[in-house]
């Protein structure tokens, strides 16, 4: 079974509030949708929107014509005798999708016709296409309610269709009112009372049941779909062309000319031009899909892949994740160590899995990208054998008002209690252990001359925060670092590290 992909992303997709598209960024989804993805047929525009409209398409279609791609650059069109094919025309394209009216409701009420004088008005706008070079596509808008009210009117409209030089009758679910068995008993009826036509399926998703009528509509003898990028489109959106491609092949094994492995990279090019967020847990190209988070998922797909289904990230130009967090465990550890070529000893993992746990109950996420700088500051440092212990501290910031830090610290297993304002919260913590140090001690104080704070690659607002601290010491240059999830106490650790550094050399 081969199923036609129209994909209307440019067109239904643009309709989605908030969202309007340049030409750059519509061509380049055209040529991505088109060269990368090879979807069958592009929906670019809708006809005698605006002037920018018209040089979007122009652009379109002369990028289509050199790469002789012209026939699958579609426009919407409306039966207002020449004026939408003269547009057509002068944007270079030679395909209009024809708006008529699917339902009596429509026609009667918004146009003010009767079913004779649409028909009439249908045929003419198809003869001055056919006599301009133009193909028509026909849309019946409004089918469902069609459909569903006046059955009688969508035939009588479709016989006299059938008679005209038309290529395909699309049928939409203009206001997703539909679900699975209504669509499929619909299109079934369709195809058995017109064999010889090609219906596309045009769904939307108000009721969450897009992909599912999509799916009912080829059962029904649909031979094509509608599709967007993202699901994106009027109100609730449109069938996203991920979720379709997946359960055509998985679940129909119906033949579709989609490379699937470029679907989730035009899904982040659609995400960034258009600036509607693809959510998480969105199948196929949500950033979660692919992340297994609890660690006897880890641990089984070690195990010949208890965990797998055929939506295998690869298949999709993703790869599988290991969640690390506070219910990852050591079997996710461990995946996200062999994807680093990294091997720690059990006594290793351990101390991993601890400091793991509790840096997840400070944060959502800890990225694969975090685990090197996590490895780093646990197997380097062991707080068992420490001098120097900070026992507790307490920052305040507020507006107008200077920073100010109180600390409790034990330097060899007796206790000191200090405090001082600062230009930051960093600062008046120093300050306040210069005092232990310099004043109570009597004691020489390293000196601070590098401050480098950095993030690990791909980390987000709440990434992990890596502070490296550049200290001179009796003539020694060395480095500290310290890694939290806040700013602040990554310092304070890297500053621990450094005082316990000195009491090793004191002693």
């Amino acid at each position: 079974m081969r199923i036609e992909i129209l994909d209307t992303t440019l067109r239904d997709g643009e309709q989605t509030s908030g969202v309007s598209f340049v030409a750059q960024e519509k061509l380049m989804i055209a040529r991505l949708l088109l060269e990368e993805l090879k979807v069958d047929r592009i929906e670019v525009a809708s006809a005698r929107v605006s002037e920018g409209e018209l040089e979007s398409v122009k652009m379109i279609s002369a990028w289509a014509a050199r790469r002789g791609l012209l026939e699958r650059v579609e426009v919407l069109g409306f039966v207002d005798g020449v004026n939408s094919l003269n547009w057509i025309s002068e944007a270079g394209c030679k395909v209009i999708n024809l708006l008529c009216k699917g339902s009596l409701k429509h026609c009667t009420l918004q146009l003010r016709k009767t079913p004779e004088e649409h028909i009439a008005e249908i045929t003419e706008v198809v003869n001055n296409a056919e006599k301009m070079g133009l193909t028509v596509n026909v849309y019946l808008e409004d089918w469902s309610n069609g459909m569903l009210h006046s059955p009688d009117y969508v035939i009588q409209l479709t016989n006299a269709l059938v008679k005209l030089p038309i290529k395909r009758i699309m049928l939409p679910d203009t206001l997703g009112i539909l679900n699975p068995l209504q669509t499929l008993e619909f299109v079934r009826k369709m195809v058995k009372l017109f064999p010889n036509v090609h219906f596309d399926f045009h769904a939307h998703n108000d009721y969450d049941l897009a992909v599912s009528n999509a799916l009912a509509a080829v059962i029904g003898g649909a031979r094509g779909l509608h599709t967007t990028i993202n699901g994106l489109g009027e109100r609730a959106g449109n069938a996203p062309l991920s979720s379709v491609q997946a359960i055509l092949k998985d679940h129909f094994n119906a033949e579709t000319s989609i490379v699937e492995d470029r679907l989730n990279d035009v899904s982040r090019v659609v995400e960034s031009y258009s600036g509607i967020a693809i959510p998480a847990n969105k199948p196929i190209v949500g950033e979660n899909v692919f992340t297994q988070v609890a660690g006897v998922h880890a641990d089984g797909d070690s195990k010949s892949n208890l965990y797998f289904n055929d939506l295998l990230p690869e298949r999709f130009g993703r790869t599988r994740e290991y969640a690390l967090g506070k219910t990852s465990g050591k079997a996710n550890i461990r995946k996200n160590l062999e994807s680093l070529g990294l091997e720690l000893d059990e006594e290793s993992m351990k101390k991993v899995t601890e400091r793991i746990i509790e840096l997840g109950d400070k944060k959502e996420l800890v990225t694969q990208e975090d685990l090197p700088y996590i490895i780093s500051d646990v197997l380097k440092h062991n707080t068992s054998n420490d001098k120097v212990r900070l026992i507790s501290y307490f920052l305040t910031l507020a507006k107008s008002l200077k920073p100010v830090a109180t600390l409790k610290i034990s330097i060899n297993g007796k206790e000191y209690e200090e405090n001082s304002s600062g230009d930051g919260q960093y600062d008046a913590f120093m300050r306040a252990l210069r005092k232990v140090y310099k004043t109570t001690l009597n004691r020489k104080f390293p000196m601070l001359i590098n401050y480098a704070v950095s993030i690990p690659p791909g980390g987000r607002t709440d990434a992990f925060v890596q502070t490296i601290i550049t200290w001179k010491y009796n003539d020694r240059v060395f480095r500290t670092k310290g890694l939290d999830a806040d700013q602040t106490e990554a310092a304070i650790k890297a500053t621990v590290k450094m005082l316990n550094i000195i009491e090793d050399e004191e002693q």
